[in-house]
C-alpha cells in the first residue's frame, strides 16, 4: 500500500468519524430542545392546573381535577419518551447504515490493494490461495457486521410517534 492510499484511507476514515460526531452532536441538540420544550410546557400547565384547582368548589372535583391532570401530564411525559426514543433510534440506524458503508469502502480498498499486492509480489501459487482466504475473511466479517447491525436495529426499535424527524447522513 502506498503512501498515498494509506493517506487517502486515512482522509476517508477521518471525514467518517467527523460525520458521526456531526451526527451525535445534531441529536444531542434535539433531544435538549425536546426536554426544555417538554419542561416548559409541563410547568405552565401546572401553573393553569393550580389556578383551576383554586376554583374547585368542593373535594370531589378536586379529586377529579388533580385526577385529569396526572393522567394528562402522564401522557406528555410518554409523547416526550418516545420522542426521544425515536431520535435515538434514528441516529442508530443512520450510524449503522454509515458503519455499513465505511467498512464496505474500507474492505473494498484493502482488497483492492492486497490484490494488486499479491499480483506484484509474485508468490508461487500462493498469493491466489492468500488473496482467497483474505477475501473469504473479508465476507465473513462483513457478514458478522450485517449480523449485528440488525440486531442493534431490532433492540433499539421502539414504537414510533411519526413525530421525530429523520436523521440524515449524506
Amino acid at each position: 500500500m502506498s503512501n498515498e492510499q494509506f493517506a487517502e484511507m486515512h482522509r476517508k476514515n477521518l471525514d467518517a468519524a467527523m460525520k458521526l460526531t456531526q451526527m451525535s452532536l445534531e441529536n444531542s441538540r434535539r433531544i435538549m430542545e425536546l426536554q426544555v420544550d417538554t419542561a416548559r410546557a409541563l410547568f405552565e400547565e401546572s401553573v393553569k392546573n393550580a389556578r383551576a384547582l383554586t376554583e374547585a368548589k368542593d373535594p370531589q372535583d378536586a379529586l377529579a381535577l388533580r385526577t385529569r391532570f396526572a393522567q394528562e401530564t402522564s401522557q406528555k411525559m410518554m409523547e416526550a419518551m418516545r420522542e426521544m426514543a425515536d431520535i435515538t433510534s434514528e441516529a442508530q440506524s443512520a450510524f449503522n447504515r454509515m458503519l455499513g458503508q465505511q467498512m464496505a469502502g474500507t474492505s473494498q480498498e484493502m482488497m483492492d490493494n492486497f490484490k494488486k499486492m499479491m499480483s506484484v509480489s509474485g508468490l508461487p501459487g500462493g498469493g491466489e490461495d492468500a488473496f482467497a482466504t483474505m477475501q473469504k475473511a473479508f465476507g465473513t466479517a462483513k457478514d458478522a457486521f450485517d449480523q449485528i447491525a440488525k440486531a442493534s436495529a431490532a433492540a433499539f426499535s421502539m414504537p414510533t410517534t411519526g413525530k421525530g424527524k429523520s436523521v440524515k447522513v449524506e
